[in-house]
């Protein structure tokens, strides 16, 4: 069984992409039994679905680094889990990201907005939740750089919608400062979300006319790095398995 654990979020948008998303790994495996829960905020909660499944689970957290809940939420839920049931077999595969396919399905959805590459007078935010985590916030800083060096445009920023900088208004006004006279918003999100919300917000009081490209989404490339991830899990010599 694949177990996918997502944060959650209030906004009922961000469940029901992450669910689309599930129904497409479940197309390019329907023999495989796939189930969604979440951390928090929505339902069903990850610990409430894995005290109730038979048989060898492998968790697969939907998470694009590995940050607080990666490290803290998903192993104390299991450990809570299995203090009731210490017979449950479970393998957790590795986070979402670092990886190529998140980087190609951000700029597909930039590309589907109408933000091209070599467009020097556009500057493009990298929206991102931002964490506490100071690696996970150095990754998204990384993906800004290289893409600022080989994308063409006036300039690519990150922005974090909370507990990292910078914030959304210092990284347009460095876009304007670097000649954009154009300014495109490209989610370093799964989903919609309140916070995702809270930054293109933001963006559109700075910049009337920005363009908006959406999140990730229902990707089919995302949909196979879940399925790479989650075989991974399974072919994990016994060590790496987390019972």
């Amino acid at each position: 069984m694949l177990l996918a654990v997502a944060h959650g979020s209030r906004d009922p948008r961000s469940a029901a992409t992450i669910s689309t998303l599930m129904d497409v790994v479940r197309t390019l495996r329907p023999d495989l039994e796939v189930r969604l829960s979440f951390l928090e905020l929505s339902a069903p909660r990850f610990g409430e679905v894995l005290s109730r499944v038979d048989g060898p689970v492998t968790v697969v957290p939907l998470l694009l680094s590995h940050a607080y809940h990666a490290g803290v939420d998903v192993p104390g839920s299991i450990e809570a889990v299995r203090r009731g049931r210490p017979e449950v077999d479970v393998r957790v595969a590795e986070v979402l990201g670092p990886d190529p396919v998140l980087e190609s399905s951000v700029l597909r959805r930039l590309a589907e907005a109408e933000v091209g590459p070599r467009e020097p007078d556009t500057g493009v935010v990298l929206a991102a939740a931002g964490s506490a985590h100071e690696p996970a916030n150095a990754l998204v800083r990384g993906i800004a750089s290289r893409w600022a060096a080989s994308g063409g445009w006036a300039g690519v920023e990150p922005a974090f919608a909370a507990a990292a900088d910078p914030a959304v208004d210092v990284a347009v006004e460095r876009l304007r400062a670097a000649g954009a006279r154009r300014i495109a918003v490209a989610p370093w999100f799964l989903a919609p979300g309140l916070l995702l919300t809270r930054v293109v917000d933001r963006v559109r009081d700075l910049a009337p006319d920005a363009t908006i490209a959406a999140p990730i989404g229902a990707d089919i490339e995302l949909a196979q790095l879940v399925l790479r991830r989650f075989h991974a899990a399974e072919c994990a010599p016994p060590r790496r398995r987390y019972a």
